[in-house]
């Protein structure tokens, strides 16, 4: 039997946390051996359950890299701008490298990443989660079996999610470009990421991009409104109401996402949240914070032999996260609407649906894309355990093309032109 992997958890927030549940579903398999984060409540909350000695918890993962190596691999789960500076130099040092997307906020610290990875022998897993998505993979499978002939087009949709979009990107972490990264990177790396591996060996050769912040600004304020949403007169009329999307919550007994990310050095109760929502970024009006990323977004492509491809982000919708894409064939189509996967033979006209197993274990099965994460960490893990980087979905040259796709994309919307794509020597 092989021994654990052990791992030292740097960025103790709601990523780090959820891929270290790992550990306490599959001891056997994963130990947290070391933690990094700058915050106590969440340093000490994760020690305590993974019972870490308190030589091996830090506040800086700095710390780490001035150590004798103690562990087989890190999660790197911090904000998007302090990706870079651990990942390297924790690759040098030895260490096996999860690192949550996007890779970094520049594409020459990407490629950093990368090359580093690569020169050192590492392995590298960015979390582009949805590729472990056991129908993500399904369509895969699909594509690469010939079963709609070869591909002609792409379309694919995320929808973001109301009050998602105004968590995370009016009043949340990845609000202000400057402080974290434009929108399609933060949010979409994903689904280029996607569209680039259902692709397949073809490069995509040109792209352009359109979108901008719609809504979300002073402008549009109601009249009487106020600057936080406890204080405000028309709050019960707004649907971006901070009482309605976490005080609410709270009050039902809901303390996961999003509430959980709201009170940052306490269990959230009625008491902590209303606090934070009082003195917090989570409370502010939607209409009067720094936010500048874009809320609505469309990328066209074209690789080669002619495969095009579309995506389009929005923040204003129902359903959060819950992709939809069409793939259009020589042979036939597949479909995929969040739920299920449906494949049109055009030949004998017939719909056939595909299903997979979604059963995962403990908190990984409580929706979002806890299934996704769950398989992420469980390929990581099998990697690092045999020594196997093929046993990932996508390696760091893979995984550095997709986000190459992503910075070119945004480079056409800011230049508003369509941008021919560079090769990887370029």
């Amino acid at each position: 039997m092989l021994s654990p992997v052990k791992v030292i958890v740097v960025g103790a927030g709601s990523r780090g946390e959820t891929y270290s549940d790992f550990a306490s579903i599959h001891p056997d398999r994963l130990q947290v051996v070391g933690i990094a984060d700058p915050r106590l409540f969440a340093r000490k909350k994760l020690q305590e359950c993974h019972n870490v000695p308190e030589e091996n918890v830090f506040d800086d993962w700095h710390c780490i890299a001035e150590r004798e190596k103690f562990a087989d691999a890190v999660f790197i789960c911090t904000p998007d701008r302090l990706h870079k500076e651990p990942a390297v130099a924790l690759a040098r040092k030895g260490y096996h490298i999860l690192l949550e997307k996007p890779m970094a906020v520049t594409l020459e610290d990407c490629t950093e990443i990368a090359e580093t990875c690569i020169q050192t022998g590492v392995i590298l897993a960015v979390c582009h989660v949805l590729q472990y998505d056991p129908f993500i993979r399904k369509i895969k499978v699909l594509i690469d079996s010939g079963a709609i002939g070869d591909v002609i087009h792409i379309q694919h949709f995320e929808p973001v999610g109301f009050y998602h979009f105004a968590h995370s990107f009016v009043r949340g972490n990845w609000r202000n470009e400057a402080e974290s990264s434009f929108a399609l990177l933060a949010k979409s790396c994903h689904d280029l990421d996607l569209i680039n591996h259902w692709a397949g060996k073809r490069r995509c050769i040109k792209v352009s991009s359109f979108g901008s912040l719609n809504h979300f600004q002073k402008e549009n304020k109601p009249p009487g409104a106020a600057s936080r949403c406890l204080d405000c007169s028309v709050e019960t009329d707004c649907a971006y109401s901070a009482k309605k999307i976490y005080l609410d919550r709270v009050k039902k007994g809901w303390v996961r996402w999003p509430v959980s990310v709201v009170c940052r050095n306490s269990i959230p109760d009625i008491e902590s949240v209303t606090e934070a929502l009082k003195t917090g970024p989570y409370g502010r009006c939607v209409y009067e914070c720094d936010n500048d990323v874009c809320s609505n977004q469309v990328v066209n492509m074209e690789f080669e032999g002619g495969l095009t491809a579309s995506f389009s982000m929005v923040a204003f919708t129902e359903e959060i996260c819950l992709r939809k894409t069409s793939i259009q064939g020589s042979k036939g189509e597949v479909t995929y609407d969040g739920h299920e996967i449906k494949v049109f033979d055009f030949l004998t006209q017939i719909s056939t649906k595909h299903t997979v197993d979604l059963s995962v274990p403990g908190s990984f099965s409580k929706g979002g894309h806890g299934i996704a994460d769950y398989h992420l960490v469980d390929a990581f893990v099998s990697a690092v355990a045999n020594g196997n980087p093929l046993m990932i979905q996508s390696g760091p040259k893979e995984t550095l093309a997709s986000h190459r796709l992503v910075f070119e994309a945004e480079r056409s919307r800011l230049e508003n032109r369509v941008v021919m794509c560079a090769t990887e020597h370029d």
